[in-house]
């Protein structure tokens, strides 16, 4: 989306359950296991979020980001979209690692980031 002379570039947070342990192999990252709770996922929406979003909810798909091996056996339940003149995947990736459980190397190849994918401390979690 463009206002004006701006882009404006989408992050968007994917909000995911896993319901029990799970090992899945991730691309090169190997095998890794998952603890049941609530997981946050960082991700650059592009020109169109609510499409990538889409996409991440299903679990039929071929297998390129880290993600997708993911949410082909955990469930989306929600995504939060932000918009802004400058991208804010990484900053936001930053500021939940500093509250959140981080999930080393996941989603982040592409950056200096720690990781874009977060658990939720077992005590908050539902």
């Amino acid at each position: 989306m463009t206002i004006g002379r701006t882009r404006i570039k989408s992050t968007y947070i994917l909000i995911l359950f896993v319901s029990r342990p799970m090992r899945i192999r991730v691309g090169v990252l190997g095998n890794m296991r998952f603890e049941p709770g609530l997981y946050f996922y960082v991700g650059s929406g592009g020109k169109s979020p609510a499409r990538r979003i889409a996409r991440h909810a299903r679990s039929k798909k071929k297998r390129f980001w880290h993600i997708d091996f993911l949410t082909a056996r955990a469930r989306v339940i929600g995504a939060i979209v932000l918009e802004a003149s400058v991208s804010l995947e990484c900053s936001i990736a930053h500021s939940l690692a500093e509250v959140f459980d981080v999930v080393p190397r996941f989603g982040c190849s592409d950056c200096a980031c720690t990781s874009h994918l977060f658990r939720v401390p077992t005590e908050l979690n539902p």
